[in-house]
């Protein structure tokens, strides 16, 4: 049975639960039986092993688990005599079996079936007699390893994960990336590691995602890797707050071989599921905009007694949004260069590039990052990509080991206009991004590039060639006699001190009724002239730029008598993302509007003598 059928007979389920379960209900029966119906069958050939195993170490007097997991061969076992196949055998008694069924499973297992409520849904299908019948449905579904693989198992979990996020828009929007804006992401952090991807190579590698939702980063990392090198393994680590998405990735790694151990509950903010571990590259997809107001205590105590030893020593952003708290928990989980260095790419809106003057916690934050070159690359996507907002999105590339090429420089790809729209929208999702999207973007950011969108337009300014992308290296297409080249850049490439700057105080002098400075009587400012607060001002000087100069040439010309208060200065940085992607398309001139004008003027009383016709 291949995947697509596989997936349709287990959603053949739904026709059972209709009418007793709304349709955005369905996964709540679904995926949890799913994984019951798989652990039933990988379990099956060493089950009478660890039955007997279980008797005879707990008639000892010892603790059983380490030799049943042995005997099982996996990271999970059941000690219950029952399966789903015996469960079908005693109709009566169906719903205190299955129960107990699944308290015979592994503390780590039974953990996922707690995280569903899964006791819950069984109680309202007994109450709906519709127990026996789904039971019978999956029992009867051979999920056995020799017939479904775990690349295919975790293919069929993904695509009714996906089935049942369409459904559930607000289930969609709370743990569901978008599955071209993973493959995105995991391009960008794999494509410059030969070592992993070199076929044959039986490399190891620990990837983490500390908003883990469904384990879908973590998946599509795993495929590309396996699909590269089949001889490499990427060990993944992850933690999620959602009890039931916790439920969901955990399942999802099970099925795939993967140690659940490393898949942890909890806030990731508040409580660090992996104190200890660095990891060798790192996926994200925080939530936007969301307050973190709830472990404000712990994420302040963390901030002020460990500083730079802790998570949060370069700076706390504004309570109203944490996504930066997640930046710079990744940052402090980089495995150190000398021990082979990480890349992480991150999700964030369009607020962490610009939000805070100098001196605020996120442009501190912004100065950590970029002073200690981290930061790869920012490559913006298209709106209307999530399935919960429609806003700009941004994904941030960092890395402790760049190559000589990249160091000291960032590089900022504009995406989008990079999409396709979607033949049917899903919540906010409107767009998405093809192969061939994926693809450019990839190449832009491996090549390390500048590059321009250009078109040809003839002398009226009419398009005579579709745009094309014209890196630095390429030669640009010829314009006609009379015609030009429309550039609008894509990719550009800056220094880090680039988006530094220096804010500095101007002060000019108080003034009596007569219009004479007032000076200082006492101390320090005794003879000197004191500011007048509803004169000061502040003026952004760029990095590089000698402060002195810059002053002489842009202040003193209008305010003579101003000078700078040195104490107030502070250094700040901003990523002015679209800015440097704005071109000034010149306004048509009066004569060629008033001609257009015109003629439209005409054509209207030229239709209008025909009506009176």
């Amino acid at each position: 049975m291949n995947q697509q059928a596989l997936s349709s007979f287990i959603w053949s389920v739904a026709d059972l639960l209709r009418g007793d379960y709304k349709q955005s209900e369905y996964g709540r029966v679904i995926l949890p039986f799913t994984v019951l119906r798989r652990l039933d069958c990988v379990l099956e050939a060493t089950k009478p092993a660890v039955l007997l195993e279980n008797e005879a170490r707990t008639r000892a007097g010892l603790n059983p688990e380490p030799f049943l997991l042995r005997m099982a061969g996996q990271s999970f076992y059941n000690t219950s005599p029952l399966d789903l196949g015996k469960l079908l055998g005693d109709q009566d008694n169906i719903r205190p079996n299955l129960h107990a069924y699944i308290q015979g499973f592994s503390p780590a297992a039974r953990d996922i079936f707690e995280r569903f409520d899964f006791s819950t849904q069984i109680e309202r299908l007994a109450k709906a007699n519709l127990l026996y019948l789904v039971t019978e449905k999956f029992a009867n579904i051979d999920l056995h390893p020799d017939k479904v693989d775990n690349a295919s198992m975790g293919g069929v979990f993904e695509e009714l994960i996906r089935k049942f996020a369409e459904i559930s828009n607000e289930t969609a929007g709370e743990h569901f990336t978008p599955r071209e804006v993973i493959r995105l992401m995991v391009n960008l952090l794999f494509i410059e590691d030969d070592a992993v991807l070199t076929a044959g190579k039986a490399v190891v590698r620990d990837i983490y995602d500390p908003t883990a939702g469904t384990g879908g980063m973590l998946s599509v990392a795993g495929e590309y890797l396996l699909e590269h090198n089949p001889s490499a393994r990427l060990n993944m680590h992850g933690q999620e707050l959602n009890d039931e998405s916790y439920a969901i990735c955990k399942a999802d790694m099970l099925i795939k071989g993967q140690d659940i151990a490393h898949i942890v509950a909890g806030n990731t903010l508040s409580d660090d599921g992996h104190p200890q571990r660095k990891f060798d590259y790192m996926l994200s997809n925080p939530p936007f905009g969301v307050e973190w107001k709830k472990v404000e205590k712990q994420v302040r105590q963390e901030h002020e007694q460990k500083g730079f030893d802790g998570r949060f020593g370069p700076g706390l952003p504004r309570v109203s949004d944490g996504s930066m708290l997640f930046l710079l928990h990744l940052i402090s989980k980089m495995r150190p260069a000398v021990d082979g260095g990480c890349r992480f790419g991150i999700v964030l809106n369009g607020s962490p590039l610009f939000t805070g003057g100098a001196g605020s916690g996120e442009s501190e934050i912004r100065r950590y990052v970029l002073e200690n070159d981290l930061l790869e690359a920012i490559v913006g996507l298209p709106t209307d990509m999530f399935y919960n907002t429609g806003i700009s999105t941004y994904v941030w590339v960092l890395s402790n080991r760049k190559p000589a090429h990249r160091k000291g420089q960032v590089q900022l790809i504009d995406a989008s206009g990079f999409w396709q729209k979607m033949r049917k929208s899903l919540g906010s999702k409107r767009k998405e991004m093809s192969e061939s999207h994926i693809a450019l973007v990839t190449r832009l950011f491996g090549d390390h590039t500048e590059a321009d969108m250009v078109t040809v337009l003839d002398a009226k300014g009419q398009v005579l060639v579709e745009p094309r992308l014209v890196t630095r290296d390429d030669t640009p297409p010829t314009p006609p006699e009379g015609g030009r080249l429309k550039r609008v850049p894509i990719a550009r490439i800056f220094r880090n001190q680039d988006f530094g700057y220096t804010t500095i105080t101007v002060e000019r002098p108080l003034r009596d009724e007569a219009g004479n400075v007032v000076l200082g009587q006492k101390g320090k400012q005794k003879g000197k002239p004191q500011p007048d607060s509803a004169l000061r001002d502040t003026e952004n000087v760029p990095l590089g730029e000698d402060i002195a100069a810059y002053f002489q040439r842009e202040v003193l010309p209008h305010a003579p008598d101003a000078w700078i208060d040195e104490e107030k200065s502070k250094v700040g940085y901003e990523i002015p993302f679209n800015r440097h992607f704005y071109v000034f398309e010149p306004p048509r001139s009066l004569h060629a509007i008033d001609e257009e004008l015109k003629a439209v003027s005409a054509n209207i009383m030229k239709m209008l003598e025909g009506l009176a016709e």
